[in-house]
């Protein structure tokens, strides 16, 4: 009776040693599944499904997106949700403890408008004007400074051929510029009289 209590000892343990050998490599118990943490079974998202939405609506954080595409498993169903909705709810806190933050990139993708006035702002520009940007600089009004916006830039005649019409309308252009600057001019002159008093 001894041998067989001895004998079922050393089976007990030797189950219980393999089990810990198998399972000791995937922790199980610390970290659960993530339909356990979420609540529902997560689809397949890749980081293209991400980019893609957040590349039409880059004010949506990443993680929003992620959380959203994890539920619904199809770019299409969360990109209507955002233009229905106008937002995405963000993640609840245990969606962190499976997927880790996402930084988002210091440098967002810019439209190339955006890009140069960046770039325009890191060196050193020379102060532009309308004057200069227009090619003013030597152009002189013969507008009174008292014109309704309406003398100044004269009546608009339909032209014949499109040359004819942008001509006309840079010419307009030019008058309107021209006669703003005399009124901010007269402006300051009167200002500068009343500090002056």
């Amino acid at each position: 009776m001894g041998e067989v209590i001895n004998v079922l000892v050393a089976v007990t343990v030797i189950v219980l040693v393999v089990r810990w050998a198998t399972s000791g490599g995937k922790d199980s118990s610390d970290t659960p599944s993530p339909s356990t943490v979420l609540g529902f079974r997560p689809k397949n998202v890749t980081p293209e499904m991400v980019e893609t939405v957040h590349g039409m609506f880059p004010d949506i954080p990443s993680d929003n997106i992620r959380y959203d595409l994890l539920r619904t498993g199809n770019v299409e169903l969360t990109s209507n949700k955002i233009l229905e909705r106008g937002f995405l709810p963000a993640p609840p806190p245990a969606y962190y403890t499976i997927y880790p933050r996402t930084t988002e990139p210091t440098a967002p993708a810019q439209p190339a408008g955006a890009a140069n006035a960046a770039a325009g702002l890191s060196r050193p520009k020379k102060a532009e004007n309308l004057l200069t940007r227009y090619h003013l600089e030597g152009a002189t009004s013969g507008t009174s400074v008292g014109a309704a916006p309406e003398e100044v830039g004269g009546k608009a005649v339909w032209e014949d051929s499109p040359e004819k019409r942008e001509a006309s309308l840079r010419e307009r252009k030019a008058r309107m510029i021209l006669a703003a600057r005399e009124r901010m001019l007269a402006q300051q002159a009167k200002e500068k009289q009343a500090g002056g008093a």
